[in-house]
């Protein structure tokens, strides 16, 4: 029996087994089982030798957005309106066949956007080169859904399904678990709040399965134990999701109502080119990153060449950006901006920037 064979039996006794305290056990350990095949799935095959055609795009820009849906939502019609980028749409199935890069000019930030081929179901599996998409979209800062506001409800479950049975977890925090592997002894269970979801013996069943003995597994939250076997593995991506609804000039007023208020979620319409300007706002927040404006002694401010950090960045961050020697030379630093308390304020390199800060850095 193949691997694929071995995840179907597992997903099908899932499904049919009832959910209560006797079967809780049972349960994780088909879960752990799941999980471990699916990694399996996920190893190149070394049997194949014949290299196909090269998939990644090379890393550019400030950030890097992966635009994922099923074929002919509108991905590349989305490219071409907010990118110079012109990618080929049409009105049949899988038009654009390869990664196709472009660049979104935003607050002075290049934003890096692909397209990429129409995910069909069962993608994880291998189908319609689903595994070069999904391996691609891990390497993203930010996920775009692009969906069929006709029929986003399917679409968004079943593109979710298939992100999550390769270890990518959307709008999903990393569980605060602490878990170190070692040789051997006993297992050092311990919690700091009250587990609703998973017991010591569950813990230890699922640890069995992986054959591991942890030096300490401590759940500082109350974790399920499929959030239990993410950390295990290790290869999980969490990253954030942006649900975008496409068509919607083809649905009810009170539909794009209902669709425009679920959490994370954005309506637009590239025929009619409605909404984009919003799109590009949360797109930004979501990237979380901040313009940093430099200034040279005696001199106004260069508002045209801002430089592009993540929130929280500090002012040794705008140091390497500038240049690595530059950090180890600081003396002191001027900002201007709602990070200080009056301006200009005299700041250390710990200092921590907001968004639209003007700097100016003094040197021993």
């Amino acid at each position: 029996m193949g691997i694929l064979e071995k995840i179907s039996e597992i997903e099908k006794e899932i499904a049919r087994t009832q959910k209560n305290k006797a079967t809780e056990y049972h349960l994780g350990l088909l879960k752990a089982k799941l999980a471990k095949y699916r990694a399996q799935l996920l190893e190149p095959s070394k049997s194949s030798s014949s290299k196909g055609e090269g998939f990644d795009v090379m890393k550019s820009g400030d950030a890097r957005v992966a635009l994922i849906g099923f074929p002919s939502v509108g991905k590349s019609t989305f490219l071409s309106l907010i990118t110079s980028t012109a990618s080929e749409a049409a009105s049949y199935e899988f038009t654009t066949l390869t990664c196709i890069p472009g660049v979104i000019e935003y607050k002075g930030a290049n934003i890096q956007l692909l397209d990429l081929p129409g995910i069909i179901e069962g993608a994880a599996q291998g189908k319609g080169r689903g595994r070069q998409v999904i391996a691609v979209a891990r390497t993203a800062d930010v996920v775009i859904m692009m969906l069929d506001a006709t029929k986003g409800e399917v679409q968004r479950s079943l593109l979710e399904k298939e992100l999550g049975s390769v270890g990518i977890r959307l709008n999903k925090h990393k569980p605060n678990i602490y878990f170190k592997p070692k040789k051997g002894g006993g297992i050092s269970f311990n919690s700091t709040v009250t587990l609703t979801q998973c017991s010591e013996k569950l813990v230890q069943l699922i640890l069995h399965e992986y054959s591991i003995l942890p030096e300490g597994a401590i759940f500082r939250e109350d974790c399920s134990p499929d959030e239990f076997i993410d950390v295990i593995m290790g290869n999980r991506v969490y990253m954030p999701c942006l649900y975008v609804y496409n068509k919607i000039d083809q649905i009810s007023m009170e539909e794009v109502d209902r669709l425009a208020r679920k959490p994370d979620s954005v309506v637009i319409s590239c025929g009619m080119k409605l909404n984009l300007d919003y799109l590009l706002e949360m797109l930004w927040e979501y990237l979380a990153l901040t313009c940093i404006y430099t200034k040279k002694r005696g001199q106004r401010p260069d508002f045209t060449d801002a430089i592009i950090l993540r929130k929280g960045a500090s002012v040794e961050h705008v140091c390497h950006r500038i240049h690595r020697s530059l950090a180890s030379q600081f003396k002191y630093a001027l900002v201007w901006g709602t990070s200080t308390k009056y301006s200009p304020q005299r700041v250390g390199l710990t200092h921590t920037v907001e968004h639209e800060d003007v700097i100016q850095i003094v040197k021993k």
